[in-house]
């Protein structure tokens, strides 16, 4: 079992009263990890440790926070095994995924290291005489960095990196899911030297998450928060944070869709939907969770996808398996509750739509219409719906219908026509050809509507972590009318 400190001003930090909670294993329910159980006065002290170290930090100079950075990402390279223990015993992904989320957090730190000299202004033409004026970003402060669970690695990473490259300070709240996979995380930036205070991480038990997260939005050396989670918590997040007038940027839940075409290439749509079904069990904001499927097509669609989903091996994570365990058993009982519902009100089951514990086979659900809660709600977990069309003006109409919009796809034969139909879904993501499950360090990451605001990732992501200020300089001896 882990047995996981926060990191606060570089010091491994017990709980005030020493107090701690467990996470169990979802695989049979043995201690995974004692945390420390943070209390307000903790949170607070680790905003006040970033606080402290904001203006050192904010004044070094690209090239070494750059450096630092770089080093951050090759320490977290080398710590994937570490990771993927720590990521398999807390939350049942499999390996396969924990190295994913290794990988490409490092290609995060990387690119939030390239984005340290990218961080500038402009002269603006004045009409005033003898002004020069010019805007440029200065870091904010100290940034409030929330992530979740079911992609710890990349999502924690990408809370912090690109604050930290544009000047900032932060504080990680680690998910009471899987708080020793979050840790590693500050283990790795303070082993690259980044200086006391720079990067904190606090944990909490769950039946404290309230209270951490309003006394850390509330505290004034605060000036931005970031939240990734479930559209639920990210309203009562923005709720919280505008009560400070405090800018937030969220990255909630999805539905993503597939849309089909009547040209499309049949074993790509499919390979590409049961990957993006099917990853880490489902538990991905970009899983595919509708095939929106031309009726001139579906059948054969259907055929195939069944096909693959039933060649897909589930069970406990540690063995050679695509599909793990889920978070929980209340969330396979949740998932699984909703299929039984679809196949009650006339939704055909063509593969799957077992359970053993936590683990749960790769499902998928033909004929899904509005009257099953499938339809709309997100389901998180390893199911696949499939919504019939007639032609591409419904296809586009089921895909808008719902309250989310991340990520999507398009699978066509004619890329001009498949790029029009991107054009007209209404999310911030939208693939063609190619899965709805795909992130990279440099793209703008972030979806519309129910599934937040704001965006992740590169240059974007500047502008979300720096204040933008107008600068003049005058001359002095200059006319006024009174």
């Amino acid at each position: 079992m882990f047995d996981i400190p926060m990191l606060i001003n570089n010091k491994d930090i017990g709980a005030t009263g020493a107090k701690s909670y467990t996470r169990a294993n979802p695989m049979g329910g043995a201690p995974a990890t004692r945390a420390a159980a943070a209390s307000v006065v903790d949170a607070n002290a680790a905003v006040d440790a970033a606080a402290a170290a904001f203006p050192t930090w904010a004044a070094l100079g690209p090239s070494e926070r750059r450096s630092k950075l770089l080093k951050a990402a090759d320490i977290l390279a080398s710590r994937t095994d570490e990771a993927t223990a720590r990521m398999l015993n807390e939350t049942g992904s499999t390996a396969p995924w924990a190295g994913l989320n290794v990988m490409l957090a490092s290609n995060m730190l990387r690119e939030a290291a390239s984005m340290t000299t990218q961080v500038s202004g402009e002269v603006i033409p004045s009409d005033k005489p003898g002004c020069f004026a010019f805007s440029y970003r200065q870091p904010v402060g100290v940034v409030l960095g929330i992530a979740p669970w079911n992609a710890p690695i990349i999502l924690g990473v990408r809370a912090i990196a690109m604050p930290l490259a544009c000047g900032n300070t932060v504080v990680l709240k680690a998910s009471e899911t899987c708080p020793a996979t979050h840790r590693l995380i500050g283990e790795a930036l303070r082993d690259a030297g980044l200086p006391d205070g720079v990067v904190n991480v606090v944990t909490n038990a769950p039946a404290d998450a309230a209270a951490i997260v309003e006394a850390l939005i509330a505290h004034p050396a605060v000036r931005r928060v970031n939240f990734t989670g479930s559209t639920k918590v990210g309203k009562l997040v923005a709720q919280k944070a505008a009560q400070h007038l405090k800018p937030v940027l969220l990255e909630l839940g999805g539905k993503a869709p597939l849309i089909v075409l009547d040209d499309a290439d049949l074993d790509a749509a499919v390979n590409a939907a049961a990957f993006g079904a099917y990853a880490n069990q489902g538990q991905i904001c970009m899983s595919t969770e509708l095939a929106i499927v031309d009726g001139t097509v579906a059948d054969a669609f259907v055929q195939r996808l069944a096909s693959k989903a039933s060649s897909l091996l589930a069970g406990d994570p540690s063995g050679h398996v695509v599909l793990g365990s889920m978070v929980g058993l209340e969330a396979a009982e949740r998932v699984e509750g909703l299929i039984k519902q679809a196949v009650g009100a006339g939704a055909t089951l063509v593969a799957g739509g077992t359970r053993t514990g936590t683990v749960m086979t790769a499902t998928v659900l033909d004929k899904v219409t509005p009257e099953m809660r499938l339809y709309s709600e997100e389901s998180f977990g390893p199911v696949l719906c499939v919504v019939r069309v007639k032609g591409v003006d419904e296809a586009v109409r089921v895909a808008n219908a719902s309250e989310y919009g991340l990520s999507a796809s398009v699978f066509g034969g004619n890329v001009k026509r498949a790029l029009e139909v991107a054009k007209r879904v209404q999310s911030g993501i939208c693939h063609i050809n190619g899965p709805t499950v795909h992130d990279e360090a440099q793209m703008p990451f972030g979806g519309t509507k129910g599934s937040g605001y704001g965006r992740f990732g590169g240059r974007a992501a500047i502008d979300e972590f720096t204040e933008l200020r107008w600068i003049t300089i005058e001359e002095p001896k200059q006319a006024y009318p009174f």
